[in-house]
């Protein structure tokens, strides 16, 4: 499917969020919009096309020398992805650019290279920064860790993840600040960029006033947070935005979502967001200067009432707390600032001298059970000690299951959402084991 996106003034997209649906306020209902642009090639100017064959768009972008392919989707996207090309151009595959090495962007031209070879055409080239290399290492050597780590994430079933070194297709071409490539008579500037990975490439073509930006760029709050990933950089992700926005671009193709069309659409939408992600560090900054603890920080965390509500800045993704915990983590190391917690006991023994106190687990579960309407954050707390305490008290396991269940309701993030999923999930398979243990009767 080939779909050409009108001009700024009439597209949809340049909007955000097509002005058809109700501001989403749930990330299921953020994929239902994203989903728009899935098995599509939209074509954002001439010879140039956002394609998306899995969850990950990818730009194709024709030159007279061949294709140019920004980001190439998941492993199993490969097949789609071939196909949607072929949709919309013949033309040889001449450069592939990672913006970055995650496992949704780096792994899903497998197919195109077989048919580059095929057709024998010259091998691509592979562009990315000099990062990524480390990335895939590191992935190489947690797969079974990170396959874990995205169940729980997504809510879903185990991710493949690479587990050696022919699992990767790794880069021929790596670069270090900026490289410029020159391809059928046009420019390609690459720069690199610390935001969510410190891999990141972004890519900007002066001459179709297009910039391919992967990751830095979703429709939602910046990533720049993650509870469960690696370091993320949210002033360096600010300086990037802010950078972009200068270049004056009239489409921006971004990792998810439908593209931006419109200079200054562009502009408002990254000049927000870096005003947000700014926002967050000096917040974190002050609080840590003036000797707050990371709790404290992350409590008075306030995101500015004019940009609360903007549509392409919602927590559905990452959230300003997850995002402050980074910037926590990047200046002042991981140690809450509580001392008992610097080599702290197992939290199973905590659990159990405080429900020794309480006169019994089941005492702290009923406490959790009475709270958990007026206060869900404390009522977490003392069901999931509860169930540390006395993993074989059925009302420890159901305590855990309502509070955490409340919790996953109530959250807007995909990131907080996964956690205390995870929680409540394991509370009931708990409940269900005492169910067959007891033959079923209660």
């Amino acid at each position: 499917m080939n779909d050409r996106i009108p001009d700024a003034a009439d597209a949809p997209e340049s909007a955000g969020v097509p002005p058809h649906r109700t501001p989403v306020s749930t990330m299921g209902q953020l994929f239902e919009v994203w989903s728009e642009s899935k098995g599509r090639a939209i074509e954002v100017a001439p010879r140039t096309w956002q394609i998306t064959a899995g969850v990950v768009n990818c730009a194709v972008i024709e030159t007279d020398e061949g294709l140019v392919l920004v980001d190439t989707g998941m492993r199993h996207d490969g097949p789609e992805l071939l196909r949607l090309i072929r949709t919309v151009t013949r033309a040889p595959l001449h450069t592939v650019v990672y913006t970055h090495a995650h496992i949704d962007h780096a792994f899903g031209h497998g197919p195109l290279l077989a048919e580059a070879a095929r057709r024998g055409d010259p091998r691509p080239r592979i562009v990315a920064h000099r990062a990524t290399m480390d990335r895939f290492r590191r992935y190489i050597r947690t797969a079974a860790f990170n396959t874990t780590l995205n169940a729980r994430q997504s809510g879903g079933s185990r991710t493949w993840w690479p587990s050696q070194d022919s699992d990767v297709i790794w880069p021929d071409t790596l670069y270090d600040d900026a490289l410029t490539l020159r391809i059928g008579g046009e420019e390609l500037r690459l720069h690199h960029a610390r935001a969510e990975t410190d891999d990141a490439t972004w890519v900007w073509m002066p001459g179709r006033r297009l910039v391919c930006v992967g990751d830095l760029w979703n429709g939602v709050c910046p990533n720049a947070g993650n509870p469960q990933k690696v370091q993320r950089y949210a002033e360096e992700w600010a300086d990037a935005f802010e950078w972009i926005a200068a270049l004056d671009a009239q489409v921006l193709i971004p990792g998810h979502s439908m593209p931006i069309v419109g200079a200054q659409v562009v502009r408002e939408r990254l000049g927000h967001a870096a005003e947000l992600l700014r926002h967050i560090v000096e917040h974190t900054l002050a609080g840590l200067n003036a000797g707050l603890r990371p709790d404290a920080i992350l409590d008075t965390l306030r995101v500015p009432a004019h940009l609360e509500h903007l549509p392409y800045l919602r927590p559905l993704h990452d959230r300003p707390e997850f995002i402050a915990a980074n910037v926590i983590r990047l200046y002042g190391g991981w140690w809450n600032g509580y001392a008992a917690d610097l080599l702290p006991a197992p939290r199973e023994r905590l659990a159990a001298a405080l429900a020794e106190l309480a006169g019994g687990a089941d005492v702290l579960a009923e406490r959790a059970r009475a709270v958990l309407a007026d206060d869900p954050q404390l009522a977490c707390h003392l069901a999931e000690l509860a169930a540390l305490a006395e993993p074989g008290s059925r009302c420890a396991q159901q305590a855990a299951a309502d509070a955490f269940g409340v919790r996953l309701d109530a959250e807007p993030s995909f990131m907080g959402r996964g956690i205390y999923r995870t929680a409540a999930d394991a509370a009931r398979v708990a409940l269900a084991a005492l169910d067959a243990a007891d033959g079923g009767v209660r």
